[in-house]
């Protein structure tokens, strides 16, 4: 590889000194490399653009390099899906799962960049559309997870769950959680769901804070295509569907939210040789 681009996250690296430092590196061993600071552009803008390239990265790119934490990569992940173009992260943040070239080992991940002494992993991706009557209000992709949580008062979300045609479930709780594999080890972590190692192929569906005591994940099939509906009659129930932690579409009474396997997919490098279990040991200790 010679041909690089840097996505960096201000609030991780305020006055670019480890953006700096890569594109120093990079160009004295003969690359070429540029680089955008990623709150340059909001995610409005982002998000109402139907640019497939809106970070005008150059067309010869064969590396982006994003640097931060998880967030940073989900929201490039997203930014550059129509691209092709594989991601590594350098993680400037907390446990940084996605984002794995931790700031010391920086410049030998750098080399072997260079050296093409690396992997590419095809990540699944979710893809989800909201439906407000017979109008598609929304539709994007996921590489982590799409999910439909209340906002405002403090109330359970009553939420249907039919899979292929078929109820499964019907839920009272703080929200709702599609996850990929990759997406295993973050909100769904917290929600108290499965680890899956990111190489699976599959969707896991856990409840938040749900308002029961026999609740479980369910590991679905990624041929299923799950329904997730704000069901009940309380026009007051305030909700939102996330995708990535992107920007929150509003859900209201009735609405739908279809979830599926997308046909797209997230390519990220692999540069540490160490199995998924020895990184999970690690990160937590």
């Amino acid at each position: 590889m010679n041909r690089f681009f840097i996505i960096t996250n201000m609030v991780k690296d305020p006055d670019q000194s480890t953006t700096q430092h890569i594109v120093t590196f990079l160009r004295e061993h003969g690359a070429k490399a540029d680089f955008l600071v990623r709150d340059t552009l909001s995610k409005e803008e982002l998000a109402g653009s139907s640019n497939p390239n809106p970070l005008f990265i150059p067309p010869d790119t064969q590396c982006i390099i994003v640097l931060g934490g998880d967030g940073t990569l989900l929201q490039a992940a997203r930014d550059t899906l129509r691209l092709g173009i594989p991601l590594v992260g350098v993680n400037l943040g907390t446990l940084g799962f996605l984002a794995e070239v931790e700031k010391a080992g920086l410049d030998e991940a750098l080399l072997n960049l260079l050296n093409d002494e690396y992997e590419i992993e095809e990540r699944m991706l979710l893809t989800g559309s909201l439906w407000q009557g017979d109008k598609c209000i929304f539709e994007g992709h996921a590489l982590n997870d799409i999910v439909i949580s209340r906002r405002g008062p403090l109330m359970v979300l009553p939420v249907d769950i039919i899979v292929n045609g078929q109820p499964l479930a019907s839920y009272k709780a703080d929200g709702i959680i599609v996850s990929t594999p990759t997406g295993s080890t973050g909100y769904n972590l917290s929600a108290g769901g499965p680890i899956v190692t990111p190489k699976a192929q599959l969707m896991v569906l856990t409840p938040i804070c749900p308002h029961t005591m026999n609740t479980r994940s369910v590991i679905l099939s990624p041929e299923d295509e799950v329904l997730l509906i704000l069901s009940g009659n309380d026009k007051s129930q305030n909700a939102e569907v996330n995708f990535d932690g992107g920007l929150p579409g509003q859900v209201r009474i009735g609405d739908r939210i279809f979830i599926r396997r997308s046909g797209e997919s997230t390519k990220l490098i692999r540069l540490s040789s160490e199995s998924f279990l020895k990184l999970l040991h690690n990160k937590m200790k």
